[in-house]
């Protein structure tokens, strides 16, 4: 126990230590969402230095041939088998989302810790769930992009993400997980902003990105927000961290967030086999 106070004192001195001076300790498995963000933002970059970036990396190119010929990209099956066809295929926002998830998937593997293996896998589930069902609520209304949404839905664990990659370096955190649980819910949201304005976001992904409180939108949904609070309410899989400082399941939808249960069901069953395609091409 005192091990882990130590810990945990040294890993918020840590953290408020750098954003106060403003300079986030990237995580190298982040630094090819960086890479290819500062590429995307970049009116001097071509077509070809984002190819090139992507295929240097060999599980981000898989995703994005995955990605290019799933049905909702490419309703005509014209087989896409070129990472230059694929890459404008997908387009740059969901280029962004897709170099997230591989840098998610490193955050996995890097923990020798079964236990926060298993919470950083559970922790990626969530996100790439929310950015499917995002993308699929989304596509038929064209504003907001479905890209935008799923590279938003993507984000909605990233203070969660940062933490948890810099958490092997405290290995007694894992003898507590619940009391980690609340240093992850004291820091998250700090951190979660500290990293999206070091990603440079555009305010409205943002705002989106605060699920706090009750759906207040109209229906169906429209707006970024709308539609990021409904794709994170769709989820099946939980934020583990919040799992673990609520076990109880959450309440039925309209008590929970003011959202009409028969419109949501029937919602979510008009975007389910786009939800399923996205989320296969995403964590497949």
């Amino acid at each position: 126990m005192q091990e882990f106070d130590a810990q945990t004192r040294d890993f918020a001195a840590q953290i408020e230590n750098e954003l106060e001076a403003g300079n986030l300790n990237f995580p190298t498995s982040m630094d090819i969402s960086l890479r290819i963000k500062r590429l995307a933002d970049d009116p001097d970059s071509s077509i070809g230095d984002i190819v090139a970036a992507v295929r240097g990396e060999p599980v981000l190119s898989a995703k994005v041939l995955r990605m290019s010929n799933a049905m909702l990209l490419n309703p005509y099956g014209a087989n896409i088998t070129n990472l230059n066809d694929a890459v404008k295929r997908v387009g740059l926002a969901a280029l962004r989302c897709l170099a997230f998830a591989v840098a998610a998937e490193q955050i996995i593997q890097d923990h020798r810790s079964t236990q926060l293996k298993l919470i950083a896998s559970q922790l990626w589930k969530h996100s790439a769930e929310t950015a499917a069902w995002a993308y699929a609520i989304a596509l038929p209304r064209r504003t907001p992009s479905a890209d935008t949404a799923m590279f938003a839905g993507m984000m909605v664990d990233i203070g969660e993400f940062y933490l948890l990659s810099r958490a092997s370096a405290y290995p007694a955190l894992e003898s507590n997980l619940e009391r980690f649980s609340h240093f992850v819910a004291a820091w998250r949201t700090p951190v979660s902003n500290s990293v999206l304005e070091a990603f440079e976001l555009p305010e409205d992904i943002i705002e989106a990105l605060d699920t706090e409180g009750f759906y207040s939108g109209g229906w169906p949904p429209t707006s970024l927000k709308d539609i990021i609070k409904i794709a994170d309410h769709a989820v099946q899989t939980r934020n583990p961290f919040e799992a673990l400082e609520n076990p109880s399941p959450p309440q039925d939808t309209d008590d929970n967030q003011g959202i009409d249960a028969e419109r949501f069901n029937k919602l979510l069953e008009e975007t389910r086999a786009g939800r399923d395609a996205i989320l296969h091409a995403i964590s497949g």
